[in-house]
């Protein structure tokens, strides 16, 4: 399979790494000093695009690789309010697209394990819940995407929370506060805590490098290659428990 990346940094080495470990191609490598051979005619010499960049410019990138008909696995969070148009341009250009804010399967596990918690404390009043979440000081959204889809899981589950915040909170009990940290060296650490007067309940998830996320992006590229639609990861892993 010919794999584009559409961003070169850290993330996207990374991926290359995996890819042509597991027997693919990366013809096209596109960073911020050769965006003049991001064309169609190049794009088109590839069986899926993965697209790592920036939150400003994933728009433009991932349906550009979509309107040339070539499927598209985009992890780059921070443009929620957009995706909508992605999922459009994938059935109009009869291709695929799909967008996770984490490709880990650890991490997709971890996603399924919240909710299921979250249903079971619903019931559970004199449970409050916070969530952590810390990155490397080069991550550029806070809260990270990770920790946005879990905080919205959980609102899906608990019904005395009603939104999220960054930060710490005012005594609202309907919020659910999130803390995001920065710090040098840390690939990614999630934890969701229920307190009670009682005991705590804590799930975390820890990665130790970047090998995790990226073995799951090329997981996704594999698994949308010649398929139409949008999927998830939930599809690329087959687990759905809740």
């Amino acid at each position: 399979m010919n794999i584009a990346l559409i961003g070169y940094g850290k993330m996207g080495q990374a991926i290359e790494q995996i890819a042509l470990e597991r027997g693919h191609n990366v013809p096209l490598k596109i960073n911020s000093r050769n965006l003049d051979l991001f064309t169609p005619a190049n794009l088109q010499q590839c069986d899926v695009a993965i697209e790592f960049t920036r939150p400003d410019d994933a728009e433009g990138n991932v349906l550009k690789c979509l309107q040339t008909g070539v499927p598209v696995i985009c992890g780059t969070t921070g443009w929620n309010d957009r995706l909508d148009a992605a999922h459009a341009a994938a059935q109009q250009n009869n291709t695929a697209f799909l967008q996770a804010s984490n490709f880990s399967v650890g991490v997709n596990i971890f996603f399924e394990v919240n909710k299921l918690l979250a249903a079971l404390m619903n019931d559970q009043p004199d449970y409050d819940v916070t969530m952590e979440e810390t990155h490397h000081t080069q991550k550029k959204d806070a809260p990270s995407g990770t920790a946005i889809t879990l905080a919205e899981q959980i609102l899906a589950k608990l019904s005395r929370k009603t939104r999220w915040q960054e930060g710490s909170s005012d005594s609202n009990p309907e919020i659910l506060t999130i803390l995001a940290h920065r710090e040098e060296h840390v690939p990614g650490t999630h934890v969701v805590r229920y307190h009670s007067p009682i005991d705590d309940i804590e799930i975390k998830h820890t990665a130790h490098n970047r090998k995790g996320f990226a073995l799951g992006a090329v997981l996704a590229a594999e698994f949308i290659a010649g398929k139409k639609g949008s999927f998830t990861m939930q599809d690329v892993l087959g687990i759905k428990i809740v």
